[in-house]
């Protein structure tokens, strides 16, 4: 169905963007860690908390993204577009409730999360939840908006408009903290500024004229109630368990703020430089819902399988060269950190280990079953990732943090533990028939 070319024309923008936005993550990151310990370590709490709305909201827009991309290989551009506008709707709602839940309950949702942990850090943690919850409205819509581009085949324009916002960030982040002195509350401001001007410009982009999938009149966007069931049939799954997935990693970051604040400082650059290497399969992952999803669409499972596994080769190769790039730039990228040398060192060791296991079986655990859910397995996904991350990652990683002397090594060892399982787990399920026995669009 798709040729070499349609494919790289895919993938090139898909990967600049999430490279990009990983580089600028770095950045943004290093420019707080100057203003000192207890504001990265804030920022990193509250970034924890942020990524699993996030990643709800990315949620959703997959669902959008399933349904769009199997109507569209079946060439029916009119309920396509119904999938788009219901997603649109209902991402804006559900953003609406988390920003009011969030900012008005900020101070007891932290101190419930991470428990006692310095004032200074629980004060920087509440300024930047203020500033970025704000920001989940048009964070939601244009999470939604650039998902369905991707539907249609078109990953072009959300890279440039990612590519915008993210150069907004760092030269807003550069004024703001070193300019203006205002610390977290600069590196907040620019945030939500940036995901502003990128939200307005998604929605220009569709709502000009001849798009596949296009913004509709006001009555387009109220519920559709058997297009939303399509929608939340494959949405809320993935929703869930990305929801499970980030409240681990919330459980998981909460474990790390018992070993102090030189281990929460390096544990958010690990975090980052393990983000910045995840993002390229991440990118690969994305596309691949397009691929299998209109494959699907057209009733073509054996076409979607060899697809998850060109994908999952690209993402095994990416992982090699991304990954070895940026363990091996760690004791470079640390000396423009506030860090300790304790801390650096951490840094650099932990890096290490974390590609060496990303290379061996990251790919089959995270850009292979998106395949998987692009041909509606979403039940299977959903429980051997919730399983998977509770029962190894957060379990592991709060037994050696807790009652063995490894510190900071127990959370990496309960992470990749978790990867390994997936990776297993997955394979088998491709092996099978079961994974394509499902019927999105009924």
């Amino acid at each position: 169905m798709f040729t070499k070319k349609e494919i790289r024309a895919l993938l090139w923008p898909l990967i600049v963007e999430q490279v990009l936005t990983g580089l600028m993550g770095v950045a943004d990151t290093f420019m707080v860690s100057n203003v000192g310990e207890a504001a990265i370590s804030g920022v990193s709490l509250v970034d924890s908390l942020n990524v699993l709305v996030i990643y709800f909201f990315s949620a959703l827009a997959a669902g959008g993204t399933i349904v769009c991309s199997q109507y569209i290989g079946q060439e029916d551009r009119t309920r396509a577009n119904q999938a788009s506008n219901q997603v649109m709707s209902a991402s804006l709602l559900l953003s609406l409730i988390c920003c009011v839940v969030l900012t008005c309950l900020r101070r007891p949702i932290l101190g419930l999360i991470f428990g006692h942990v310095e004032a200074a850090v629980m004060d920087a943690a509440e300024v930047y939840l203020l500033v970025t919850a704000l920001s989940y409205p048009v964070l939601a819509l244009y999470s939604a908006s650039a998902a369905l581009f991707r539907a249609t085949g078109d990953s072009r324009r959300p890279m440039i408009v990612a590519l915008i916002a993210d150069i907004l960030n760092v030269i807003g982040n550069a004024i703001l903290i070193f300019g203006f002195g205002m610390g977290v509350l600069g590196a907040a401001l620019a945030t939500l500024a940036s995901r502003i001007v990128s939200c307005v410009v998604m929605l220009w982009y569709q709502a000009k004229p001849g798009q596949v999938i296009s913004l509709g009149g006001p009555r387009t966007y109220l519920p559709d109630w058997t297009m939303l069931r399509r929608i939340m049939r494959v949405g809320l799954p993935s929703a869930i368990e990305n929801g499970m997935f980030q409240f681990g990693k919330l459980v998981v970051q909460s474990t790390v703020s018992i070993l102090g604040t030189t281990a929460i400082a390096a544990q958010a650059i690990i975090a980052i430089l393990d983000s910045s290497e995840g993002m390229p399969g991440q990118a690969i992952g994305i596309g691949l819902i397009t691929v299998a999803g209109q494959c699907m669409g057209k009733g073509r499972p054996d076409e979607a399988k060899r697809y998850m596994l060109m994908f999952t080769r690209i993402s095994l190769a990416v992982a090699v060269a991304v990954g070895g790039a940026i363990a091996a730039g760690a004791p470079f990228i640390t000396r423009f950190t506030a860090l300790s040398a304790e801390g650096s060192v951490l840094v650099c060791r932990i890096s290490w280990f974390i590609v060496v296991m990303r290379v061996l079986f990251w790919p089959s655990a995270f850009t292979l079953p998106n395949g998987l859910r692009a041909a509606g397995d979403v039940a299977y996904t959903m429980w051997v990732g919730t399983i998977s991350m509770w029962g190894l990652r957060v379990a592991l990683s709060w037994y050696l943090c807790r009652y063995t002397a490894v510190g900071l090594w127990g959370i990496w060892i309960g992470w990749c533990t978790d990867w390994v399982l997936r990776a297993v787990c997955f394979r088998l399920r491709l092996r099978g028939d079961k994974w394509h026995a499902h019927n999105v669009l009924r």
